[in-house]
Order: structure tokens, then C-alpha cells, then sequence
């Protein structure tokens, strides 16, 4: 019999400023379901990448018994569980003292919910997002392994070969490349095709954890009826990687799980998030540098503890991730969503505004000029370009 080996990261995120609503929706259509599948099929194991701000969300929202279950699946060795962002930030486009602040935030987050023992061997980039800077600072906080898109190893597609151990030449980091194909896809009816047609080898994901139940229906059962088949064999993360025998060094590039082969040779691998010809992505990032330095040299201030809070909240990637407009075509329309930039804007303003100390009073100013800016272009551009969609 023919064996496809599936090593599948799930990776789950709400944005922490997200209405209670989208969380329920997240948590009833996906989240609950593919924890209730993995529970009935104790053989399966993947890898979750749980960001902190969510995990915190399910325990104000009730959902006791999803983080019992995510525990009891960790004891017994059913998921592995990576270390992160807790705030879901794009890690390249920040400076390193926020970088540590928010992985750091995240470990103590889930010392909370797993127990003072917990630690992460692996480490998921939010959006995949990498930089040779950001991987010393993840090796450095004794972090294992990472994952990255396969565009990262050489700047094109299917150019790997997924038998080899890629390790980061700078910082010894192992690498788990997923296959940005088979990611892009519905995954389990992907593989019921690769069964039909006597496909025997690997098969390796990372996608949203949304993927299944949000944004694709699984009236049939397609997800458990796969892993109930007995050509299917899965294996954790960390798992796969130890099977793997010969080992290469290489030098990743800075790159995304979106980022293309011309934006990575242009030298614009976060362009989704930081474009310097989009005027909002441009004001947003003044906003945000603002912001992240006034919070930082504040840490006194009787507010500080809101001021970081609303802070942690703006520079999720959300924030500049829907003033790209650019049209993905799979599973949603563009990535244009004047709400939600606004929610970010307004995080970041806040996290000015909750300063007290009078010498903030310069910087609120010039906050508060770059908050009215954002505004008025968002909704110009919406209303002009976007309102007969």
C-alpha cells in the first residue's frame, strides 16, 4: 500500500482586537472541530501554532473546556505546540526590544494555560514572515526549529527537495519548509486526489486553522474520513524533522508565506504589510513608530500597563495587512477592509492617549495629526474606489 506521510501545522489566530462575534464564529466553525477530530482519532498528530492573544480570548469567552481539551491532547503527545508572537505583529518590520516583548509574552501566556514547564522547541513567524535578524533572536531564546514558506530556501517554487534537513547557516535553526501548493489548496480533498492517484510520499502543510469549517464547508466529513484512512501517516513537526538524515546548510531569504518570486527579487518581501507607495501603509508605520517609541519611553507612567496593551493590539499585522487592497482571489475577495484598519489605527492612537505624564504632550499632537490622516484616506479611498464592489 502506497503511504503519504502528511506533516500538517494548524495555525490558529484571531486578531486581538476582534469582536467577540468573530472569535465565537472562528472558535464554533473551526476551531472546536478540529480539536473534536483530533480527540476521536487519538493515532493523528500535528503541530499547532496557538497565538497567545487567542488562547486568552477562549478562556474570557468561556471556552474552558476547548483549553481542557487542547491540554489534554498536549499530554499526551497528540499536538506539539509552537512558540510565537502573542499579538500576531509582522516580527521583521519591528525593532528587536518589541520582537522579544511579544514572543516573551506569548511563553508566559502559555505557562498560564500548559504549566510552568511549558517550552516550545518550534517557533511559527506570523505570516511566515522571516528575516535573518529575526531568526537570531528566535535561536537565541532557545528556540529549536522554524517554519518558513518554500520560496524562502531559494527566491522560487518547487525548487526543494523535502527528504533533506535544511538548517539556517547563521543560527543552526532547523527548517521546516511546507509546500505552498498543497497549503494553498483545501487540503484533505488534495490528498484524497493524491490517493487516487497512488501517490506515495510527503505531503507538507501549514495554513490556517480557519481553513477548516470558516472558510471551506465540510458537510461530508472530508477532514476525519482522510485521516481515517490507512494510507495517511502523521507526524508532528518536530518529529519529521528528526527522521530527516541528510542535512544541508542554506541561507533563507526574507520572504513571506504570500510573498512572490519578483517581490523577493525587488527586494519588497513584506510588501502586503509594509508598502512604501501605499500613503496609508506609509502613515500607518509613522503612527505605529510613534507609538512604540512614546509607550517604550514611558514605562513609568501610571497607564503604562493600557498604553502596552492597546500597543500590542495596533501593530498586529491585521492593521496593515487590510490596507493592501490586493486581490487573492482564493477564499476571499481583496484585502481591503476600512473597519479593520480603523480598528488598528485606533489601538495605536490609544496607546498614546493612555499616557499621562505631561511631557507625552508633543507626541499625542503629532499622533493625533497622523490619526486624522489615516482616517480621512481611508474612507476616501473607500468610498471612491471600493463602494460599487
Amino acid at each position: 500500500m502506497n503511504k503519504i506521510i502528511w506533516v500538517n501545522l494548524l495555525h490558529f489566530y484571531q486578531p486581538p482586537a476582534a469582536d467577540n462575534e468573530m472569535v465565537v464564529e472562528a472558535t464554533e466553525k473551526s476551531y472546536k472541530g478540529i480539536i473534536s477530530v483530533l480527540k476521536r482519532n487519538p493515532n493523528v498528530k500535528f503541530t499547532l501554532n496557538l497565538a497567545g492573544c487567542l488562547l486568552e480570548k477562549f478562556d474570557k469567552l468561556g471556552y474552558n473546556d476547548l483549553i481542557a481539551d487542547l491540554r489534554l491532547l498536549y499530554g499526551r503527545k497528540q499536538i506539539e505546540l509552537t512558540g510565537t508572537a502573542a499579538f500576531h505583529p509582522i516580527l521583521p518590520l519591528l525593532p528587536e526590544k518589541e520582537i522579544k516583548k511579544n514572543i516573551e509574552a506569548n511563553q508566559a501566556i502559555f505557562k498560564k494555560y500548559f504549566g510552568e514547564n511549558f517550552q516550545a522547541k518550534g517557533f511559527f513567524l506570523p505570516e511566515l514572515a522571516y528575516s535573518p535578524a529575526t531568526s537570531k533572536i528566535i535561536a537565541a531564546l532557545g528556540y529549536e526549529w522554524i517554519i518558513l514558506d518554500e520560496i524562502s530556501a531559494f527566491g522560487k517554487l518547487n525548487k526543494l527537495n523535502y527528504n533533506i534537513l535544511y538548517l539556517e547557516k547563521n543560527t543552526g535553526l532547523k527548517i521546516f519548509f511546507r509546500s505552498r501548493k498543497l497549503s494553498k489548496s483545501y487540503v484533505p480533498e488534495t490528498i484524497f486526489n493524491l490517493i487516487k492517484q497512488n501517490y506515495s510520499g510527503l505531503a507538507l502543510t501549514a495554513t490556517d486553522a480557519e481553513l477548516y469549517g470558516l472558510r471551506h464547508k465540510n458537510d461530508a466529513g472530508t477532514f476525519e474520513k482522510l485521516l481515517k484512512r490507512p494510507e495517511i501517516q502523521t507526524l508532528t513537526v518536530r518529529e519529521f524533522l528528526s527522521s530527516l538524515k541528510e542535512k544541508i546548510e542554506i541561507k533563507p531569504l526574507a520572504s513571506s508565506w504570500e510573498s512572490t518570486a519578483s517581490e523577493i527579487r525587488r527586494g519588497l518581501p513584506f510588501i502586503l504589510w509594509h508598502n512604501n507607495k501605499n500613503k496609508i501603509h506609509k502613515l500607518l508605520w509613522q503612527l505605529a513608530n510613534l507609538a512604540i517609541t512614546t509607550v517604550n519611553q514611558y514605562q513609568t507612567d501610571q497607564n503604562y500597563s493600557w498604553a502596552r496593551i492597546h500597543l500590542n493590539r495596533g501593530l498586529s499585522s491585521c492593521t496593515f495587512w487590510w490596507a493592501s487592497a490586493r486581490d487573492f482571489k482564493l477564499f476571499s475577495s481583496i484585502s481591503w477592509n476600512p473597519d479593520e484598519i480603523e480598528r488598528g489605527t485606533n489601538e495605536l492612537i490609544k496607546s498614546i492617549r493612555s499616557l499621562t505624564g505631561k511631557n507625552t504632550k508633543a507626541a499625542k499632537i503629532t499622533g493625533e495629526k497622523l490619526y486624522i490622516k489615516i482616517k480621512r484616506l481611508i474612507w476616501r479611498k473607500h468610498w471612491s474606489q471600493y463602494w460599487k464592489r
